[in-house]
């Protein structure tokens, strides 16, 4: 089992910055990926960044690449999302996953944190 605390959210200036974590409980942090997603009012959740087990490789989605970038701290079983030149279509709420490195599919999730942008 794992679980998954996101902190960091709250209101923020379009063009300002705000950075995420997520602390895991997992026995061994090492063996999950690592995931950011989020949920817009009245819309799918989607994927934002992804972190493979060591830290290696990182991914993206168009809309945040160049302004976000995810991390992760596995002696402190810690991952983060940096988000700059935030925009307010980055409104949502904002979910940290984590994924077995021999899963295809992520099974924990947090409970998510507010990130809202004003214009």
């Amino acid at each position: 089992q794992v679980q998954l605390v996101e902190s960091g959210g709250g209101l923020v200036q379009a063009g300002g910055s705000l950075r995420l974590s997520c602390a895991a409980s997992a026995r061994t942090f090492s063996n999950y990926h690592m995931g950011w997603f989020r949920q817009a009012p009245g819309k799918e959740r989607e994927f934002v960044a992804h972190i493979t087990w060591s830290g290696g490789s990182t991914n993206y989605a168009d809309s945040v690449k160049g302004r976000f970038t995810i991390s992760r701290d596995n002696p402190k079983n810690t991952v983060h999302l940096q988000m700059n030149s935030l925009k307010p279509e980055d409104t949502a709420v904002y979910y940290c996953a984590a994924r077995y490195k021999l899963s295809p599919t992520y099974g924990y999730w947090g409970q998510g944190t507010q990130v809202t942008v004003s214009s």
